[in-house]
């Protein structure tokens, strides 16, 4: 009877477990929704004020104002990679803190790297290791336009004064629940390279070329950095629900395997139990 109490005890825990993994994959549903909703309306808008960008990039003088157009000779990089503050969500950060140690390992190996981490998970692993110059992960206690814009423009400020030569966004990006795809984007310097057809578009400039330049561009950097960090944050409640979904469903495996071991247990004792009496019976008529 003793092994019946410690298989009802794993039942009770099991089931626990299923309803705390359950609860969690529809809190994390529901934010998806709302997570999924902002990213689809926002990548078209930011996608193509990008490729304005670059098309329009091209074209700037650096008596203009093209600061962020710069290209210098790499000898400081900046990463930027974008995990979640908070675990249970499959291999969504290690992928990203594998793909920054490879860009410090293999593709800036040559040059001195710095890390900024926007998110816990990356700021925790990377911190150990390498030279981390700041940590934004309150980002996600609220997540605003207006406290992105503030991170991206210390970022930028950085560049502008040649404090580093090149900055990487490494982060998820949402193609749905299931799927995230690990991107590393150059942030800075602003990409100048003609479109894929290799036709350079003549841009007609109102009001005028320096104005656009003045302010179009840093928005535009904004409006990028906080698309990559809106990326991320749904990846991670897609990663999340599917996760939680599949513990569910394991715990939910494993809870009808202790329940069949159960019953078989409990028909072998109550077997054994008819048997002594059927033999005491016996033994009486004797």
């Amino acid at each position: 009877m003793a092994n019946l109490k410690d298989i009802r005890i794993r039942i009770q825990s099991v089931g626990s477990t299923m309803q705390i993994t359950n609860a969690m994959k529809m809190v994390s549903a529901a934010k998806l929704k709302k997570a999924q909703d902002a990213i689809e309306k926002m990548r078209p808008y930011a996608e193509k004020l990008t490729e304005l960008l670059t098309g329009l990039s091209a074209n700037i003088d650096a008596e203009l104002g093209g600061d962020y157009a710069a290209q210098r000779d790499v000898n400081k990089v900046l990463l930027v990679p974008i995990t979640s503050n908070r675990g249970l969500c499959g291999a969504l950060n290690s992928n990203i803190i594998k793909q920054t140690l490879r860009l410090i390992e293999n593709d800036y190996k040559s040059q001195d790297v710095e890390i900024l981490t926007i998110g816990k998970k990356a700021y925790e692993y990377l911190s150990k290791k390498h030279q981390v110059v700041a940590n934004h992960s309150e980002i996600f206690d609220d997540l605003t336009y207006d406290k992105v814009a503030k991170v991206a423009q210390s970022i930028m400020n950085d560049f502008v004064e040649k404090k580093y030569d090149k900055i990487v966004l490494i982060y998820n990006s949402f193609k749905n629940a299931a799927t995230q795809i690990v991107k590393t984007e150059q942030f800075l310097p602003i990409k100048t390279e003609a479109s894929e057809s290799n036709v350079v578009l003549d841009y007609l400039y109102e009001p005028s070329q320096a104005e656009i330049v003045l302010e179009l561009i840093p928005k535009s950097l904004k409006t990028q950095f906080y698309k990559s960090i809106r990326d991320a944050w749904a990846s991670e409640h897609g990663a999340r629900m599917t996760s939680m979904h599949k513990a569910t469903d394991n715990a939910k495996e494993m809870k009808d395997e202790l329940t069949l071991q159960y019953n078989k247990a409990r028909q072998a004792v109550i077997t054994g139990e008819i048997l002594e009496i059927v033999s005491g019976a016996e033994a009486l008529k004797g």
